[in-house]
Formats: C-alpha cells, sequence, structure tokens
C-alpha cells in the first residue's frame, strides 16, 4: 500500500538529523567571558548544579535544534529504563533569557520483561522528556539539576524544506 505523498512529504519535512552528541560541562571556574555570560543568570541552589553549554557559531543556526538530555549511569538489564521528572523553562529576571531547571529526578521505572542472566550492564538512562530547543551561538544554554545528574546534548539538524501536494 502506497502512503499518500502529502503524508509522505509532511513526514520528510519533520525529520530531522543527529549531527553531533556531548556533554554539558558542570560549571567550575568560567573565564572572564564567560563569567559576563552567565552573570543574568542565578547561582545553583543547594543540592543543584549548574551545566552550561557554549554552542559554536554556524552560519546555519535556524535550520539547527539543540536536544537536551538529562540522567545518569546507572546498571540495567535488558528492560527500558527511564526515570520521571520534568525539565522547566524559566526566564532570568531583567534579562528575558530562558534558562532550564530540573527540580527533583523523579523514580525510576522499567518495562517489566524477565531478562536473560548476565544481561546487566552500565548505561546512561535519561528521563522520558528530552527537549528540543532553539539553536542560538550567541547565549549559553544553562541547565540546573540534581548534583548527581548528569547534562548531555544533542544538536539536530533539519532536513530540505518539502513541499505538501
Amino acid at each position: 500500500m502506497k502512503l499518500p505523498s502529502i503524508l509522505f512529504a509532511g513526514v520528510a519535512a519533520l525529520t530531522l538529523s543527529a549531527c553531533a552528541t556531548a556533554q554539558a560541562m558542570t560549571e567550575t571556574a568560567p573565564s572572564s567571558e564567560q563569567a559576563d555570560a552567565l552573570k543574568a543568570f542565578p547561582a545553583a541552589t543547594a543540592g543543584q548544579a549548574r551545566h552550561v553549554v557554549n554552542l559554536p557559531s554556524r552560519s546555519d543556526e535556524d535550520a539547527l535544534k539543540v536536544e537536551l538530555i538529562l540522567g545518569k549511569t546507572q546498571t540495567v538489564d535488558c528492560n527500558r529504563q527511564f526515570f520521571g521528572g520534568r525539565l522547566e523553562t524559566r526566564t532570568a529576571e531583567g534579562w528575558g533569557y530562558d534558562y532550564y531547571v530540573l527540580p527533583a529526578l523523579g523514580n525510576a521505572a522499567s518495562t517489566l520483561m524477565a531478562c536473560p542472566p548476565g544481561s546487566e550492564r552500565q548505561a546512561f538512562v535519561t528521563t522520558q522528556e528530552q527537549p528540543l530547543i532553539r539553536y542560538n551561538s550567541r547565549l549559553p544554554v544553562v541547565v540546573y539539576a540534581p548534583s548527581d545528574v548528569e547534562v548531555r546534548y544533542r544538536v539536530w539538524r533539519a532536513g530540505e524544506t518539502q513541499t505538501a501536494r
């Protein structure tokens, strides 16, 4: 059975391809230039860490998105594992810049398949929500998360624009 061409064009227009995966830097001692860019953002609260992603300048930033991936490495088996937790978007008062906060990592959950013996391994387990945000090299992407949570990101590139028929 053939899919209608309008459906195919719509799916093709929305398809994004992964460009890179990286880990956000947990803030240590920022350079003076980085400190200037971060003064708009609040300091991390107790039990939280501030993670900063400085994106390189690109000529095609409108065609790019950043996927935020939060989680931690733990022992898993053959089941699909994930954490609860909702990433909140907040705005720096007086500046208008968005930043992201994971107030707490929710409980771990998984599917309940019977796994063969020896299927245990170390893996990065993420929250279910992994938002795509605008690529903007002029501002850092700032994420606040519990101290034991790792922040990773991936850059996505949009495919060619298609016409629906």
